[in-house]
């Protein structure tokens, strides 16, 4: 009766867990942590070493995880993964994605073209698989994994923060657009299985769908931004934050990212790109003025400043960057192993197939860096180019050159050469897969029938392969010539706050020259005083 009883408790009951799976626990997370750091020390890559640790403790290979364990901690790590999105979007630099979209265009659009032509010319010329299943694989291989990219560009940052770089700017806005590309091809391979079956799809509606919710959330994002919520924001809210400071953000940011992640959701977009919108809308709504609350040199000021607060990414790195960089991040790179048939891919023919489309879809990435000395070449202008030297001169070598619309190198030869370091890290970044190829595949692979076994390990090698490879390179790229790209006419870019923060550093000092005065003539005025008694 007792037993019928707590069978049937509205309540989880609450017991000691066994030691067993606490030590099973401890292992897999230290593991992770000491994974991470080893990759990152040696290979220069850390989302490699919690990929392994995945393979191993999953199902893949030692199945030592409990399935709903993996489960939880997938779960978890896609949380991870909107989190390291939505941080991207807090530190986008806006401007600089609105200066060279054109040129991101053109290499997100090569990104997803060239691994769907590469695809046909070896899968369904050479190795003779389905016209569409070389569709589904080549969709797979076309998506470039968001999570990685802001992952290398964050861990990256130690020697160039390319967050602030031109290249970044065009690394970021292309990684977007092809995952969404990605995800709205995701969604039409989803209702295949429909199609195949004889249901009743619409299936202009189920292309259609995506691309129109993709577009309406881009347009009307920055215009509602701009024209609304910003104005209403600056004017009747902004003021009131400084009185509760991280805790107001942090309530601001959950509404945010949990609408904008809703709407992409419900609409039939990815999440993802929902995430990155809702922290570029943060990063667009506080005022810039030297006044504003919002503005300040450092998370100190915003904390003890009485007309201060915090900005948004201060908030994130209190309340979410330890959670996010120790523990949600690495689960989710965790569970990119958990979904990787290790075993099957260790037979002849499987080897060799799956490293010859290895080769080839990392080229069909890694030409996307191409474009950066193509842009170079056809945007130099000589006469921006000794305008730029001249100035640059008078600055007496300042280390950081000048950028504007074009590359301003000496010559259009200096230009090319200029833009070999940023072409070979934009095409690397480009190559890592993760999470979005994955999806592809194993969407079509469960719920088609056009993806054979064969196909799917093939995929699975190529998606394995390029998003090792990617981030090793991208490590080793920014490690040897980092520095060189962040000064030169593909590196940082001087932020439009840049003259707010100067006006800000020069009233802090005529403040402090004011006070140290008064000061001085304080002690001047106590030292007569005390003379004249």
């Amino acid at each position: 009766m007792s037993s019928s009883n707590s069978d049937a408790a509205p309540f989880l009951q609450y017991h000691e867990p066994e030691i067993v799976d606490i030590l099973i626990l401890v292992s897999f997370f230290t593991f992770l942590w000491l994974a991470e750091y080893v990759s990152a020390k040696t290979i220069r890559a850390g989302i490699i070493g919690p990929i392994a640790v995945g393979i191993i403790y999953g199902e893949p290979l030692a199945n030592i995880l409990q399935h709903d364990w993996a489960e939880t901690f997938l779960y978890l790590g896609y949380i991870g993964l909107i989190l390291i999105i939505f941080e991207g979007g807090l530190s986008t630099r806006l401007d600089l994605l609105k200066a060279n979209f054109t040129l991101s265009i053109c290499g997100a659009a090569t990104g997803v073209l060239c691994p769907i032509g590469f695809s046909y010319l070896l899968l369904y010329l050479g190795f003779g698989y389905g016209a569409v299943e070389t569709f589904i694989i080549g969709a797979a291989l076309s998506a470039t994994s968001l999570g990685t990219t802001f992952a290398v560009i964050s861990s990256a940052s130690k020697d160039v923060d390319l967050s602030q770089t031109k290249v970044g700017a065009v690394l970021v806005s292309a990684a977007v657009i092809d995952d969404v590309t990605g995800l709205v091809m995701s969604s039409v391979i989803h209702d295949l299985g429909s199609i195949a079956s004889g249901g009743d799809v619409n299936l202009g509606w189920l292309i259609g769908r995506p691309i129109v919710a993709s577009a309406a959330m881009a347009i009307l994002t920055p215009v509602l931004t701009k024209w609304f919520f910003a104005p209403v924001f600056r004017r009747y809210i902004e003021k009131h934050f400084h009185k509760f400071d991280h805790l107001s953000n942090i309530i601001l940011m959950i509404l945010v990212l949990s609408a904008f992640i809703s709407i992409a959701a419900y609409a039939g977009t990815s999440i993802l790109f929902g995430a990155f919108l809702a922290g570029a809308f943060l990063t667009y709504l506080p005022s810039t003025h030297p006044e504003g609350p919002f503005v300040v040199m450092s998370r100190e000021e915003g904390e003890r400043s009485k007309d201060k607060s915090p900005t948004f990414v201060h908030t994130f790195e209190v309340y979410c960057l330890d959670a996010q960089q120790y523990v949600l991040a690495p689960l989710f790179f965790a569970s990119i192993g958990f979904a990787i048939p290790f075993l099957d891919l260790w037979t002849g023919e499987a080897i060799w197939r799956g490293v010859v489309y290895t080769l080839l879809m990392l080229f069909g990435k890694a030409i996307v860096g191409a474009w950066i000395p193509i842009w170079a070449a056809a945007k130099h202008d000589p006469k921006k180019a000794h305008e730029a030297q001249a100035e640059s001169a008078a600055e007496n070598g300042n280390s950081l050159e000048k950028v504007k619309s074009s590359p301003d190198s000496p010559s259009r030869k200096a230009a090319i050469q200029s833009s070999v370091s940023p072409m070979i890290l934009l095409g690397m970044a480009m190559v890592a897969r993760g999470e979005i190829g994955l999806l592809i595949v194993e969407i079509g692979y469960n719920n088609t029938p056009y993806v054979s076994q064969q196909g799917f390990i093939t995929a699975i090698w190529a998606i394995l392969l390029n998003t090792i490879i990617g981030p090793v390179c991208v490590g080793i790229a920014v490690k040897y010539k980092g520095a060189k790209i962040g000064k030169g006419p593909w590196g940082l870019v001087p932020g439009p706050n840049q003259a707010i923060e100067e006006e800000m550093g020069r009233r802090r000092e005529s403040r402090m020259q004011q006070q140290m005065q008064e000061e001085g003539e304080a002690r001047m005025e106590a030292h007569r005083n005390s003379q004249m008694a």
